[in-house]
């Protein structure tokens, strides 16, 4: 059958598609003759879902890192403008 499934065999054979995807990869749920849906372990799931590192990782890492930026905002009051 390979990695490819009708939506009605993936509906039958369940319990086997689960397997295949632990054991085998990626499956493939198919529906009107068009790849519809992919069924994949929950390690591999998780390996896609995660960021690659956080976000004070991220921005440590940033070629703007070492710079001395002035982040102070300018609280002078805005100009007047006629509506």
């Amino acid at each position: 059958m390979g990695n490819v499934w009708q939506l009605q065999e993936a509906k039958n054979r369940f319990s086997n598609l689960v397997d295949k995807a632990h054991h085998e990869g990626p499956q493939f749920v198919t529906k009107h003759g068009r790849k519809s849906v992919v069924v994949i372990a929950i390690e591999d799931y998780q390996k896609l879902s995660e960021p690659a590192s956080d976000l004070l990782s991220f921005f440590k890492q940033s070629p703007l890192s070492g710079l001395n930026l002035n982040l102070d905002r300018d609280k002078s009051p805005s100009r007047d403008i006629m509506l």
